[in-house]
């Protein structure tokens, strides 16, 4: 046999056999996904005109880093109002708190006892002296009109004899009358001093004086309880219109909720932001996933909690752990851009792995090849 037929026959064997070896071996058991994070799209509640950008597509920013800020407009101007309301409230509330003062209760105390006296006064009525007084007034005065009649009946006789003026007998005369007058107002004194006090001047003293008792009690017994409270939730009131203000300026400055990666903006200096509308798009770069879908044929050798190695292009020989966290309950045709050993046509199902290291090295689209073949149990 020709040496070159010998050498075709070996290769022809060698090819089937390499065949038969190829279609006795298992395929790897193996699915492709892809890495992802969170995406978060943040902006202002309360929105404005953008004063500056802080931050550029790309950067990593931690978390509660300033990415942008807005004009603050007139939420200054209203903080200040709010706490000047807040400081007028609390100062009414400590005057109730505290009472009224000293020298305002000295006051209400002295105003009652005046009235006290008033009434005692009226109650005692006049005094045995003042009585006796009047009395000898009384008869000084009757004196006086037994003088005037004399002279009045003398200044007669002489009238009657032609021997006294006119004059001096109208003297007389005035004079009788003003004395009479006397005696009956002198008359009157005494009777209303010996008579008392009069009871409707006891009664308007009375009522005076419990007029003023009861503003005392007032001022000693301090506000209301009512007025209290309503101070009180007045300054609750404004305190949290102030913190409510104090919230709202915060938002002027939209910070990142997390380290991240700036994923997308669009914002310039003088920009005009809606009230929570998303301004910038970030990725959460501090919790990436893999997400990846298992032919219904290898869906049994995986379960919720198992840790399985993945790899990826941009690093062959490294291997990255993640811990499956969501298995699908309802199946779904392949993905396109799934490739499994196992036919395209077959009912798949989605898993979420979360990768528990490498967050420094893999990117978010990057292809991951999940290795089923190395599960390991929790």
């Amino acid at each position: 046999m020709p040496k070159s037929a010998i050498i075709i026959a070996l290769a022809a064997a060698g090819a089937i056999g390499w065949l038969f070896w190829r279609q006795t071996q298992t395929a790897p058991l193996l699915v492709t996904g892809f890495v992802e994070a969170d995406e978060v799209r943040v902006g202002s509640q309360v929105g404005g005109r953008v004063d500056a950008v802080l931050i550029n597509e790309g950067d990593r920013v931690k978390a509660f880093a300033p990415l942008f800020t807005l004009q603050p407009f007139d939420w200054r101007e209203r903080l200040t109002e709010a706490e000047a309301q807040l400081a007028a409230y609390r100062a009414e509330l400590a005057r109730l708190q505290a009472g009224f003062r000293i020298e305002e209760i000295g006051q209400a105390q002295a105003k009652r006892d005046r009235a006290a006296a008033v009434v005692d006064k009226l109650t005692a009525g006049p005094r045995p002296r003042e009585i006796e007084i009047a009395r000898e007034k009384l008869k000084i005065a009757r004196a006086n009109l037994e003088l005037a009649q004399s002279e009045h009946n003398r200044v007669t006789r002489l009238r009657e004899e032609e021997r006294a003026a006119r004059t001096e007998f109208d003297v007389a005369i005035r004079e009788l009358k003003r004395a009479d007058a006397e005696v009956a107002s002198v008359e009157q004194e005494v009777a209303l001093l010996e008579e008392g006090t009069r009871k409707e001047d006891i009664a308007e003293a009375r009522a005076a004086l419990v007029e003023t008792d009861q503003a005392l009690k007032l001022l000693k017994g301090g506000s209301r309880p009512e007025d209290i409270a309503k101070a009180a939730a007045q300054v609750e009131a404004a305190e949290a219109r102030v913190a409510a203000i104090k919230t709202q300026m915060n938002e002027l400055t939209v910070v990142s909720p997390c380290d991240c990666v700036v994923e997308g903006i669009d914002l310039r200096p003088g920009d005009l932001v809606p009230m929570s509308a998303p301004a910038v798009t970030l990725l959460d770069s501090s919790r990436l996933w893999i997400r990846s879908y298992v032919p219904e044929a290898l869906l049994g050798k995986i379960h919720l909690g198992d840790r399985i190695p993945v790899r990826v292009d941009g690093f062959p020989d490294r291997r990255f752990m993640g811990r499956v966290t969501f298995i699908a309950t309802d199946g779904e045709f392949t993905p396109r851009n799934i490739q499994t050993p196992e036919e395209r046509s077959k009912q798949v199902f989605r898993i979420k792995l979360a990768v528990e290291d490498g967050h420094e090295l893999l990117r978010v689209g990057m292809a991951a090849d999940v290795l089923l073949y190395e599960v390991m149990k929790p």
